[in-house]
């Protein structure tokens, strides 16, 4: 597999989408590992990629709701391991990516970690606390084999910063839209919409904007400056009150898209 061919995979599958974007985010084995199956094909269907949390004890760039169904899935014993075998066995047409903290994948050993993403379908991988500057050893894992590591900037990021991560990334440049956890409601005003068009500039693979993202309003905001959005907190309220997540995210598709 030549170098980064699941980040090609992630890049067209954005690129197809009829107007921005929609990655969909679930934490695996939420609500329950039993359920998580149909949860899963349900969004991958409604959505243009999908990113499957890893569960982990201390998720630190996540709000509470996440940490909530993290905690769910940890009780009920879901893994790393459960998360391969589970992708292994389940066939999706849209791109998966797997979203998770270092310790469990350094816990499976990076000598191994690449094959067993391929085995499982995964095309890209993001690590949110894993710096651009350490990331050597996992990218060795991955570029052979052509997993994607995304890399994701923020408001704060300085520029000469912006410019070396979007140019280290694959699949996507994964612009956050607040310096606070995922989960809390965004209003996206001028400021927020020029950072992101700076993000776009800096960027040659598409940009999604996330942490946040919960109505159509704001996906219709960022049409036309980014290439869509990453929702993840708004969706996981649905799955737990159980309701229908592809329906929920077939409510976000923005209805106009600028020309």
């Amino acid at each position: 597999m030549p170098e980064h061919a699941g980040g090609a995979v992630i890049t067209a599958a954005i690129e197809r989408s009829n107007g921005p974007a929609l990655c969909a985010y679930v934490t695996a084995g939420f609500p329950t590992p039993a359920a998580f199956p149909e949860v899963l094909r349900s969004v991958a269907a409604a959505a243009d990629v999908v990113e499957i949390g890893v569960p982990f004890t201390d998720p630190m760039a996540d709000g509470l709701t996440i940490q909530s169904s993290n905690r769910a899935a940890l009780r009920a014993g879901v893994n790393l391991g459960w998360v391969l075998e589970l992708l292994e066995a389940t066939a999706l047409e849209t791109p998966r990516m797997l979203m998770g903290y270092y310790n469990p994948f350094l816990a499976h050993g990076l000598e191994n970690l690449g094959a067993s993403l391929i085995g499982s379908g995964v095309s890209g991988v993001i690590i949110p606390d894993l710096p651009l500057e350490e990331s050597g050893p996992i990218r060795q894992a991955f570029d052979p084999l052509g997993v994607a590591l995304v890399q994701m900037v923020a408001p704060t990021t300085p520029p000469e910063r912006l410019e070396r991560l979007a140019a280290a990334g694959a699949g996507f440049v994964y612009a956050v839209t607040t310096t606070g956890v995922t989960g809390r409601r965004v209003d996206l005003g001028p400021d927020d919409l020029e950072y992101l068009a700076r993000v776009k500039r800096a960027a040659t693979l598409p940009v999604l904007a996330g942490f946040g993202i919960r109505s159509r309003r704001q996906v219709e905001a960022v049409a036309g400056v980014v290439d869509g959005v990453i929702v993840g907190s708004a969706l996981i309220e649905v799955i737990d009150r159980g309701d229908d997540p592809g329906a929920f995210l077939g409510s976000l598709r923005a209805s106009e898209v600028p020309a």
